[in-house]
């Protein structure tokens, strides 16, 4: 279900709302009964937990081991 943003137009009040999508938009401020705008929102962002990404949370580190990143001659692969 998704979240939508609402701001009272008389006392300025800003409030979420847990709505089906097909849910008519409220029309009344919870704190004043004053008239409310359904505000347009960015949408749900990815949420990223933990110190990084894929090298320092995902990788197996003993995958690293016998790997080089140069060949016998000095060059790079």
């Amino acid at each position: 279900m998704p979240t939508y943003d609402y701001k009272c137009l008389d006392c300025g009040h800003t409030f979420e709302e847990f709505q089906k999508i097909t849910d008519q938009p409220l029309s009344k401020c919870p704190v004043c009964e004053g008239h409310v705008k359904r505000l347009i929102s960015a949408g749900a962002a990815p949420i990223f937990k933990g110190s990084g990404f894929y090298q320092t949370d995902y990788k197996n580190k003993s995958s690293n081991k016998g790997s080089s990143s140069t060949d016998k001659k000095g060059g790079t692969k």
